[in-house]
């Protein structure tokens, strides 16, 4: 698969996990920069505070070669992984993808079922407190910029 193929199609698995987590009152925000330097594809809130971190994965060779995902254990307090309904996800109960860890979502542009609830371990409250806070600034910037777009070029993206 090309990359803008990967591209196009991650897109579409966001959207089927957005729609999902919506009507479980869970909001996302897609390409969250972390303060770690990395990038969530989806990291939301739920209705109880907890925040979540859904890694998308649309080809094999992407999910066998991703050696940054526990990264993304020190910014959230559940962590699941979203992948596209095509993809042979047979590896996701192995040791190497931490299943006791992770939880695990299959998706298309449309919808999305939860195979794996992701464990909650939470995050330490001050952490937690500062993870919820940069993601409420970078939501508000973003809709900001989208009901006036030169208000953007005053800041950059929180990363």
């Amino acid at each position: 698969m090309d990359q803008a193929s990967c591209a196009a199609s991650a897109a579409t698995v966001a959207r089927g996990i957005c729609r999902l987590f919506a009507r479980n009152d869970i909001w996302c925000l897609s390409e969250m920069p972390l303060r770690s330097g990395r990038r969530a594809d989806l990291m939301g809130i739920d209705a109880k505070g907890h925040i979540i971190i859904v890694e998308i994965k649309v080809s094999r060779a992407d999910l066998l070669g991703d050696a940054k995902w526990p990264d993304y254990f020190d910014h959230c307090d559940r962590f699941f992984w979203g992948l596209a309904a095509h993809l042979d996800r047979g590896c996701m109960d192995t040791e190497a993808f931490l299943p006791d860890r992770c939880g695990l979502i299959v998706a298309d542009g449309y919808d999305a079922e939860i195979l794996r609830p992701a464990p909650l371990i939470p995050l330490a409250a001050a952490r937690r407190k500062a993870e919820t806070e940069r993601l409420a600034r970078t939501s508000l910037r973003r809709h900001a910029i989208i009901r006036d777009p030169r208000i953007g070029q005053w800041g950059e993206e929180i990363g």
